[in-house]
């Protein structure tokens, strides 16, 4: 049985990625490394800190201590510490939204990104234009940064923020060709927005399916 290691910067991320594990990799063993810290510590800085960054990798090397044969970035605010700290692993690394990013390419060119912090809608948007950039391909995003909806969240009131998050997708529909959701614990929503005239994108699923691509080459 191949054992795959997840980073966790909250415990948000932590029942959607299972669920999506258990549908398309259940014979996979599933380790679940969570330090609510960082994220919080990335938020306060207003971006990606050195000791942040630090913590990832020592976080992903203890997951190929434990026997992982990959390692998943669970959070895009800290997609870019998990590229950086592949230099410093001997196994992948799949950063979570990546495959999301390219399909959003795709499907453009014009990419709405929605976030419930800034922290992580910047890096989602430079994600994008790197994977246009790699295609040659000219794309315009608009943000949607959906104010409060983190905090709401924090304090269990997942109505509320789910409400703001719906309001701000809602908000890009008629301005763009795709919908990025940012954040892997906005993707319970994309169930009850009905039928959209525009593709959302959330970022669990289609994480894990870059996980198994990559351990089918694994053998």
């Amino acid at each position: 049985m191949k054992t795959v290691a997840v980073v966790h910067t909250g415990p948000a991320t932590v029942q959607p990625i299972k669920q999506q594990f258990q549908e398309l990799l259940p014979d996979v063993r599933v380790i679940n490394i969570v330090d609510d810290s960082l994220l919080n510590d990335v938020i306060a800085a207003g971006h990606l800190t050195e000791a942040v960054a630090g913590r990832i990798l020592t976080y992903m090397q203890e997951g190929q201590k434990m026997g992982a044969v990959a390692i998943l970035n669970a959070c895009s605010s800290v997609g870019e510490a998990a590229t950086a700290a592949r230099a410093g692993l001997s196994i992948p690394v799949v950063k979570i939204d990546e495959r999301m990013a390219e399909r959003a390419v795709a499907l453009g060119p014009r990419i709405g990104v929605v976030a419930t912090v800034r922290t992580t809608l910047e890096p989602t948007i430079r994600l994008i234009r790197a994977k246009a950039k790699e295609t040659g391909q000219q794309i315009e995003i608009s943000e949607g940064l959906a104010e409060g909806a983190f905090q709401a969240l924090l304090e269990g009131k997942t109505e509320a923020h789910d409400e703001v998050v719906r309001r701000t997708i809602l908000s890009l529909v008629d301005k763009v060709d795709v919908i990025v959701l940012a954040q892997a614990s906005m993707a319970r929503l994309t169930s009850s927005l009905g039928d959209l005239k525009v593709p959302v994108l959330s970022s669990p699923r289609s994480g894990v399916e870059a996980v198994r691509a990559l351990l089918e080459t694994l053998g």
